[in-house]
């Protein structure tokens, strides 16, 4: 079956868990659809159920009240783990330790983690590019960061993420979304 209960389970409550969030951005957008396309990015490279989900609830512990506990109860250890895997662990944190930890993370995540992250990056990357040839630089003023600082970031989290798993098959994607953001560059 394509479509499974649990597929539809995780949809719902991320839908659920997301309603009245917006991306950032001009264009006022549903969260919810960052990470349901995260989870068609994964579906779309062949990627198994439980890293599909993963990717469905990636910023669910993240950015709502859904809990560890409730992951690992609906969806089970696996999911539960890469979810958390790709969380910030301390949100009260500054915005540049927060990311800092999270790179360094990188290294010790497992292949199912590893794309979920890579889906994550690549949907920001690719929503950046659309934004940037739209809008030019004002898309960068939404951002916690400098645009140098931003760029930086993710030029180095491609290096990580390709340094952890040669093979991961989102690479050549990431890697294309790279030399775009490269344009960037003043």
């Amino acid at each position: 079956m394509v479509y499974t209960d649990k597929l539809q389970k995780a949809t719902y409550l991320a839908i659920q868990a997301h309603n009245g969030q917006v991306r950032k951005g001009k264009f006022i957008v549903p969260y919810v659809t960052h990470p349901l396309t995260v989870g068609l990015i994964l579906a779309k490279i062949g990627a198994d159920e439980n890293v599909i989900i993963a990717g469905i609830l990636h910023d669910s512990i993240e950015d709502t009240d859904v809990t560890k506990e409730k992951i690992k109860k609906e969806f089970g250890e696996e999911v539960c783990e890469m979810v958390d895997d790709v969380t910030e662990q301390d949100k009260t944190l500054p915005w540049d330790t927060r990311k800092r930890l999270a790179m360094e993370h990188i290294p010790h995540m497992n292949h199912g983690s590893l794309l979920v992250k890579s889906a994550d990056l690549l949907h920001n990357l690719t929503d950046i590019i659309a934004d940037y040839k739209k809008e030019g630089e004002e898309i960068f003023k939404i951002f916690h960061a400098s645009k140098k600082m931003q760029l930086e970031r993710y030029n180095n989290l491609i290096s990580a993420i390709e340094k952890a798993w040669t093979e991961n098959p989102l690479l050549p994607d990431l890697k294309k979304a790279q030399i775009e953001i490269g344009k960037f560059w003043d």
